[in-house]
């Protein structure tokens, strides 16, 4: 849904496009990734508690400047007329290294996470996901962005981050479901739902349906 408005964000960051001037875009791609990082610490450390609140919201803002680095160096290369196959290759790796670090961080926050694993699998069925995008090219098709796309996911993760920032400030763990059928399935072995819980959930099975929607558009596209 989001990813239908890259068209109104690329209106709005021009601006900014032409105040970077001669400044080498691969500088925005390394910086988003540091800044990131930065946003990935914090998240894995964050308690339950005001201090915890605050270190969520540093990081949910890191992250959207982060997000604002990684469309700036697409939009400022094409501008400049030096957009190729390198700086490419470079921002479509950064983005994958962001989406899986995101997802392990959470995974990593024992105050609101119950099992380390859920991060992980959640990192791989969102790379699940993102691959059948490129596999198409691979075969001579377009890429394909169908699916739960990844400015979805952002927004998404980010709305949960905020909502977990609020249950740091308030010092509540979230909601026990571990006694409803099927959620610990689909909580990914998580017992409380909360921000955090939810963002890994939302992430994992967004990605399952990410994979059958490309999958089953390139398999109409090839045999069409």
């Amino acid at each position: 849904m989001f990813e239908k408005m890259r068209g109104t964000w690329s209106k709005a960051i021009e601006p900014l496009v032409l105040r970077l001037g001669n400044l080498d875009p691969n500088v925005l791609t390394w910086g988003s990734l540091v800044v990131a990082l930065l946003a990935f610490w914090l998240l894995a450390g964050a308690g339950l508690d005001g201090n915890g609140a605050t270190m969520i919201g540093g990081a949910v803002l890191l992250i959207m400047l982060a997000g604002v680095l990684d469309a700036l160096d697409g939009a400022l290369a094409r501008h400049q007329g030096v957009d190729g196959p390198y700086g490419d290759f470079l921002d479509h790796t950064i983005d994958r290294v962001v989406d899986v670090g995101l997802l392990i961080a959470i995974g990593m926050n024992a105050a609101f996470v119950d099992e380390l694993s859920s991060g992980l699998v959640a990192a791989v069925l969102t790379l699940i996901g993102s691959y059948m995008g490129t596999q198409s090219q691979s075969v001579g098709l377009d890429r394909i962005y169908g699916g739960f796309s990844r400015a979805d996911r952002l927004v998404l993760t980010l709305a949960c981050l905020i909502a977990a920032a609020w249950q740091a400030y308030s010092g509540g763990a979230g909601i026990d479901v571990s006694g409803i059928d099927y959620a610990d399935w689909l909580m990914l072995g998580n017992s409380n739902l909360n921000g955090m819980t939810a963002a890994l959930a939302i992430s994992a099975w967004g990605g399952v349906y990410t994979f059958l929607s490309r999958f089953v558009k390139t398999r109409s596209q090839l045999l069409g």
